[in-house]
């Protein structure tokens, strides 16, 4: 916890806006949590790619999550 601990908040922020969000219309994360809530996200790409836009997202809770704790 002490990566994320040091990783400076602006750039998860940016990380977030921009490989969280890409491609911009619509947001691909928000494609892929439709597919996994629909139960049709069975793709390895398609997982791979959840995974991609949905780890800068992860690491902005963490970091929430840990400031809010201190």
């Amino acid at each position: 916890m002490s990566f994320i601990d040091e990783m400076p908040f602006s750039l998860i922020l940016i990380a977030c806006l921009t490989l969280g969000l890409a491609p911009f219309a619509p947001p691909h994360i928000w494609e892929k949590l439709g597919m996994l809530a629909s139960g049709t996200l069975v793709k390895p790409v398609d997982i791979f790619d959840l995974v991609l836009h949905g780890v800068p997202w992860l690491l902005l809770i963490l970091k929430l999550t840990r400031l809010n704790r201190a």
